[in-house]
C-alpha cells in the first residue's frame, strides 16, 4: 500500500534499512509503531524493562501485556501490523561498554532512553561510528507541544524536544511523547529518502 505514497526507489530503500532503537518506553515503543506504519521492516529494539500499569498512559502496550518484557510485547504488537517484519528483540541494559556492539549492525539508531545521563553517555559512545542518530530531550508535561523542535547537532545527529521540560520534573504525557516520536520518525524517513 505504501507504493501509492512513496516512489518505488524510496520504498525499496526503506525496506533495506535496519533501525536500532535504544529503549522501548514511551518514545521507543511509539517510534517503532510509526516506523512500521511508514514501511520500515527491519528493527532492533533493546530494553531490559517489563510493561507496568503506569506505562500504559503513553506507551504502545496493552493491559494484558503487563509483566511481559517490553521488547517481547512490542514485537507482538508490531507483527500484528506487519507479519513480515524483521524484529530483533534484545533484553539487555545499555551502557557505554555495550552500546556500540548492540547497535553495530544498524544503519540508523534512535536514542529513546529515560535519563539525561544515560542519553548523553549513549550518544557519546556511538558518535565515533558516525551512524545516523536521532535523540530526544525535553518532552515532559503537556500544553506546549509546539515548542518541540528538531535540532541538527551534527550532519548525522539530530535532537528532538524543547530542550527544557525535563521528565524528572514534568511527567511525560502521551501527546507530547507522541509528538516527539513522530518527529523522530519523520527525521529518519527524510534521511533515508534524501540519502539515495
Amino acid at each position: 500500500m505504501l507504493c501509492e505514497h512513496l516512489p518505488p526507489r524510496i520504498e525499496e530503500r526503506i525496506k533495506k534499512i535496519k533501525v536500532g532503537i535504544a529503549g522501548a518506553g514511551g518514545l521507543g515503543s511509539n517510534l517503532a509503531y510509526l516506523l512500521v506504519k511508514t514501511g520500515f521492516a527491519d528493527l532492533k529494539v533493546v530494553d531490559f524493562d517489563r510493561v507496568e500499569l503506569p506505562n500504559l498512559n503513553r506507551q504502545y502496550y496493552f493491559p494484558q501485556q503487563i509483566g511481559m518484557y517490553k521488547v517481547d510485547a512490542l514485537k507482538s504488537n508490531l507483527l500484528a501490523i506487519n507479519p513480515n517484519l524483521q524484529f530483533e528483540a534484545v533484553i539487555s541494559r545499555i551502557d557505554v561498554g555495550n552500546a556500540l556492539s548492540l547497535f553495530e549492525d544498524c544503519h540508523i539508531v534512535a536514542e529513546c532512553l529515560d535519563r539525561r545521563e544515560e542519553k548523553s553517555r549513549f550518544i557519546a559512545s556511538l558518535l565515533s561510528s558516525r551512524k545516523f542518530i536521532v535523540s530526544a530531550s525535553g518532552i515532559g508535561g503537556y500544553g506546549d507541544s509546539e515548542d518541540v523542535r528538531k535540532h541538527r547537532i551534527k550532519d548525522y545527529l539530530f535532537l528532538v524536544g524543547d530542550l527544557k521540560s525535563d521528565v524528572a520534573i514534568r511527567p511525560p504525557m502521551a501527546p507530547k511523547v507522541m509528538v516527539a516520536a513522530a518527529m523522530m520518525a519523520d527525521i529518519i524517513l527524510s534521511h533515508v529518502a534524501h540519502s539515495i
